[in-house]
């Protein structure tokens, strides 16, 4: 019996869509899983797939079953769990084999896992996916992080499920290590500001528009056919239309409104800060799904806090149409701001142009914007920024002023936005050409650590403060 193509360990919702996935495109996969029950079952349910899968309980069966250079697929926690199985598969490996971790991990773990698979022979992976469990099955977004032998191994499988624009992949060799890791992190970070610019837009519309959830699933339809294409604006559409079937009530309206956030937003921040970059969107949707926790105590806040609001015109559609293509373009000029700062960083040398193009399908940011973005990527950023493309440049002068009139409508009314504030507050700072940063100078530099120092403009000393 011929050996198979790739081993996937890991049958959990993204490993089995993803064995699904390629055994659908003809190739042989072996598959097992740590609990050995599920896999009869998962080999049963995959039907007229069945021939494709070689189902191993026992481990080194499953290396066995592989042909060599093994490439194994893990879709297994990551963190602990993962090192403790490189350290179980390891001494059953041969020269060449290559081990892939397609888990949401921490790219600094990734960047050691691979130094330490460095002169064994051996070959780590790390590799985002998204698209959820549909895109795994049908076509996900992948961003690989490893060697040129790993990915020479793994590319014609990996660009056989991927997602397809106009015909073309959408997954790549972006560089070594943790680059792949990375790049889907920042994906999941601009994910996240994306989500609750919407949130803020529909709140505008309920609260202060008095719309109910399907009038503005209606609303977001719409803009789902210009600018605005999104999956995200489609998906929102699509939820705010659902109807509860025991209550009959809008889905959304019996959802409480306290939200959780997973690893990758919070490593976006981290690692932004890290290299002196601004993530203010990302952070803000972070902030909001913080303070979304503490429902209890903001249930007895609304009781006990003063009341400040003053009377604002409610925003009409076309502004906050325009507030959310600004906020949108800002929130991703931040993400990939980020992204530029950590390929000068580790030297990753990332392809800003192929990572918008391999987002345009299959992942969950997927929107019209990145055709826009690929085009200012190849056609080169004046001063490395994405704003400065006169593309972008053009785009933002006929919206920034939308985006302006609806956040200062919701500071009056006292309607949250804190992702479309933050992005207008960071487009303000990188206009001004004047700052306020030489008054920050001016207060460390009066309480430095050697005295009441003079600093001019140039950077001078000029003796202490007090001195003749």
């Amino acid at each position: 019996m011929a050996k198979a193509d790739i081993g996937v360990y890991g049958l959990g919702t993204m490993g089995s869509a993803l064995a699904l996935n390629l055994a659908d495109k003809g190739f042989q996969v072996a598959v097992t899983n740590r609990e050995t029950d599920w896999i009869e079952s998962f080999v049963a349910e995959a039907q007229d797939l069945q021939g494709n899968l070689v189902a191993k309980h026992d481990l080194r069966d499953f290396v066995d079953a592989i042909q060599t250079p093994r490439t194994i697929l893990f879709m297994i926690p990551s963190g602990a769990p993962m090192d403790a199985m490189i350290e179980t598969i390891s001494p059953l490996l041969s020269e060449g084999d290559t081990i892939i971790d397609g888990g949401n991990a921490d790219f600094n773990e990734t960047i050691r896992r691979s130094k330490n698979f460095a002169g064994t022979g051996l070959h780590f992976v790390g590799m985002g996916v998204s698209g959820g469990e549909k895109g795994a099955r049908f076509g996900p977004s992948m961003m690989v992080g490893g060697t040129d032998h790993s990915w020479a191994q793994l590319r014609p499988m990996a660009e056989a499920i991927a997602a397809k624009f106009e015909g073309n992949p959408c997954v790549a060799h972006l560089g070594p290590d943790g680059a792949g890791h990375f790049v889907k992190t920042v994906h999941n970070g601009i994910e996240y500001a994306d989500m609750q610019m919407i949130a803020e837009i529909y709140g505008m519309l309920r609260d202060q528009g008095g719309q109910d959830a399907a009038a503005i699933g209606a609303v977001f339809g719409d803009w789902n056919t210009g600018p605005l294409q999104s999956y995200l604006i489609e998906a929102s559409s699509a939820a705010l239309r659902a109807v509860d079937e025991k209550t009959k009530q809008p889905v959304v309206d019996v959802i409480l409104d306290k939200a959780g956030s997973k690893g990758t937003g919070r490593w976006t921040l981290i690692e932004a800060l890290k290299l002196g970059q601004s993530a203010s969107t990302i952070e803000a949707a972070m902030g909001a799904r913080s303070w979304s926790s503490e429902k209890e105590m903001r249930t007895e806040a609304e009781a006990l806090l003063a009341e400040t609001t003053q009377a604002a015109s409610i925003p009409s559609l076309s502004d906050l149409h325009d507030a959310m293509q600004a906020g949108r373009i800002l929130g991703h000029a931040q993400g990939f701001r980020v992204l530029q700062a950590a390929s000068d960083a580790f030297e990753w040398a990332l392809d800003m142009s192929k990572i918008a193009e391999i987002w345009r399908a299959g992942c969950i940011i997927r929107s019209a914007l990145l055709d826009q973005l690929m085009d200012a990527f190849q056609s080169g950023l004046p001063h490395g920024h994405l704003i400065l493309a006169p593309a972008m440049r053009e785009t933002l002068a006929k919206t920034i002023p939308a985006l302006r009139r609806v956040v200062a409508a919701a500071a009056l009314s006292g309607q949250p936005m804190p992702a479309l504030s933050a992005a207008l507050v960071w487009y303000d700072t990188m206009a001004l050409g004047r700052g306020t940063a030489n008054m920050i100078q001016a207060q460390r530099d009066f309480f430095g650590h050697h005295g009441f120092a003079r600093v001019d403009a140039t950077g001078k000393h000029h003796g202490d403060w007090g001195e003749a």
